[in-house]
């Protein structure tokens, strides 16, 4: 039996993202801060399909040990796809940053991710079938002003996972390493990053996509060769592409005859 593992999937794109895995027949195993917000989204599922295993682990993924602890207990699991959903954002400029919750996004956005997506590739590289999709941003690839370390967080997710992407063709492995870039979405990011209780994005936002949405990209990508899915800033189009950052192979270091 596989499963597809989503991070995050309490809420957003990744609660979206399971029922849309449901929806294909997949096991799944859900991670998330909030038990009972799993709770209910397994009791979704199980409408979907009730046939199918669905795994929830309460997990706060921001405490490093945490995260290592999360990935042994998923020793006796087959794992076919990996999502690493699980971030969060921050609106303000730098000198006025609250850096309690800037630690906590750079353990969370970058060093979870990090650890889940190395610990998966050491594991599974060579299993066919496998994936791992990284949920960046398009502020991973455009700095957004009062956004400059949530971007740069972002930024590290892209670039990591294209070069995981790059690293993995190189070595003919089998897993496929992707990366989905998000414009805005109407999710519970805005509320996070403005730390507000509520946050309306009709009327407030120009453009924006349904966390539903954001799974039918998700999936597209998914299904695809491609190593990038990302949204266009402007037009809001769905985009999918090769990777977009420069990637140097390093020269071989092995003696010429």
């Amino acid at each position: 039996m596989k499963y597809t593992v989503i991070t995050g999937a309490s809420s957003g794109i990744g609660y979206e993202a399971a029922l849309a895995f449901a929806a294909r027949g997949k096991n799944m195993i859900l991670a998330a801060r909030r038990t009972d917000e799993l709770d209910k989204l397994k009791a979704k599922v199980a409408e979907i399909n009730p046939d199918l295993d669905v795994v929830i682990r309460t997990v706060d993924l921001s405490i490093a040990a945490n995260v290592h602890g999360f990935y042994e207990s998923l020793q006796a699991y087959s794992i076919e796809t990996w999502i690493n959903n699980a971030g969060f954002g921050n609106f303000a400029s730098v000198g006025e940053q609250h850096l309690p919750k800037i630690e906590q996004m750079l353990h969370l956005n970058i060093e979870a991710l990090t650890i889940l997506s190395s610990l998966y590739v050491r594991d599974y590289a060579d299993v066919d079938g496998t994936q791992i999709i990284n949920i960046s941003s398009g502020g991973g690839y455009t700095i957004v002003a009062d956004a400059v370390t949530y971007c740069a967080t972002k930024f590290y997710v892209s670039a990591f996972t294209e070069g995981l992407a790059q690293e993995l063709k190189g070595k003919n492995a089998a897993m496929q390493a992707k990366v989905l870039a998000p414009a805005a979405t109407e999710t519970e990011f805005a509320k996070h990053s403005f730390n507000v209780d509520e946050f309306e994005y009709e009327g407030r936002v120009p453009k924006f996509h349904t966390a539903e949405q954001m799974a039918g990209f998700l999936l597209e990508l998914y299904d695809s060769e491609s190593v990038v899915g990302i949204v266009d800033g402007l037009t809001y189009d769905f985009e999918l592409r090769e990777p977009i950052f420069p990637y140097a192979a390093r020269a071989s270091s092995k003696p010429q005859n």
